[in-house]
């Protein structure tokens, strides 16, 4: 999977299939739309800002990364070239990726305010070039920067975890994959360490970052990647199912926990939340993956909402902030409060649903499978 995506119907193999994980990565991607919805409404302050910890979605969506590529990948390799998996990866991830930044081009100026400085001076030939570099996930530097935000993908800022999703599939391809599991326990612990002092010693006291072409932001993505991403191929590896029953309810509600929970420490003990951020990935999503992974789907109703959910995790993920920019500037120009917005809010919800959906139908899936077809 990418950073939340799952195989799909393109590569089709007898590969066991974790239904409930494709469920658990659709509960992490709407989690995330709602936390950008409520971001606008926090004035910067991360300590007010509710669903608080919903951007360690992003570090979930890394592990399961992780462990879904183990999976499919490891034990293929005597008859899948590099070629041949990057192939793979790429018909899976950049499809997506190219509909989300035409979405963000065709929403940008709808976006003019004073939260977004940069737009009404930006020429559309500059919006143009950011387009068509964001198609093949080229991150701008800061003269490019046609949003205000800094961005290395200012058309469609999430896409920042997808430029680091394509470094790991690389790292994997090249080195991960031939790596023994003493060493891989190695860099585990190694990449466990730094998540932990950025997390702690961060001067925001979280792991917030890695969106933006500078060192500081670099370093943050990297250390953001490392742990989850090492972590998921060492679970699958050392993966024995046990058979835990409600798998899908128990974990989801724990990833829903997770996110929800509030800033611990307040503006006073920063470094509390951080210790909070490196425990919960660390050891809770681990353990999420674990119950998820060993659960299975018995009623009809259950495998046709994971299905539904992990069909729609990775376009909701990649459409919805093009979206939410317009919608931020809609509450910066009414100067709208929560409880103004409500509606609003709701409807925009809804339409970031709608939109994954009809990407994944008239356009997902139907490029994939010409693509499977043609480069198969």
């Amino acid at each position: 999977m990418n950073v939340i995506s799952s195989q799909g119907a393109v590569f089709k193999d007898s590969k066991k299939h974790y239904e409930i994980l494709d469920g658990l990565r659709g509960v992490a991607a709407i989690l995330v739309v709602a936390f950008h919805i409520l971001e606008v409404f926090s004035g910067g302050d991360h300590t007010k800002q509710l669903i608080n910890h919903g951007y360690l979605a992003v570090d979930f969506f890394f592990l399961l990364s992780g462990f879904v590529i183990a999976h499919a990948y490891d034990d293929r390799w005597n008859t899948m070239s590099l070629t041949g998996f990057f192939k793979r990866r790429l018909i899976r991830l950049h499809p997506m990726i190219i509909i989300g930044m035409t979405l963000g081009a065709v929403c940008f100026y709808y976006a003019a305010s004073t939260m977004f400085p940069a737009i009404e001076g930006t020429p559309f030939w500059k919006l143009l070039v950011v387009m068509v570099l964001g198609w093949f996930l080229i991150p701008v530097p800061g003269s490019l920067d046609i949003r205000g935000w800094a961005e290395m993908y200012p058309l469609n800022g999430p896409a920042w975890s997808l430029f680091f999703e394509y470094i790991a599939n690389i790292f994997y391809a090249l080195i991960l994959r031939k790596v023994s599991n003493t060493v891989l326990w190695i860099l585990v612990l190694i990449s466990a360490f730094a998540l932990i002092q950025l997390a702690v010693f961060s001067p925001h006291g979280d792991i917030i970052g890695g969106w933006s072409l500078d060192s500081e932001q670099l370093r943050i993505g990297f250390t953001r990647l490392a742990f989850p991403f090492l972590a998921g191929i060492l679970l699958r590896r050392l993966f024995k199912s046990g058979n835990i029953k409600n798998a899908f309810l128990w974990s989801s509600l724990l990833i829903v926990a997770i996110m929800s929970f509030p800033r611990v420490g307040g503006s006073d003990n920063l470094w509390y939340n951080g210790i909070y951020d490196s425990l919960t990935i660390i050891l809770l999503f681990p353990l999420v993956v674990y119950i998820g992974a060993s659960g299975r789907i018995k009623s009809d109703v259950s495998k046709r909402l994971c299905s539904f959910l992990g069909d729609i995790s990775y376009p909701i993920y990649i459409t919805h902030f093009p979206i939410l920019y317009v919608y931020y500037a809609w509450v910066s120009k009414n100067n709208a409060s929560l409880e103004d917005s409500l509606g609003v809010a709701s409807v925009v919800f809804i339409l970031c649903i709608v939109v994954s959906y009809v990407s994944l139908k008239l356009y997902d899936i139907p490029v994939r499978k010409w693509l499977s077809k043609k480069y198969h």
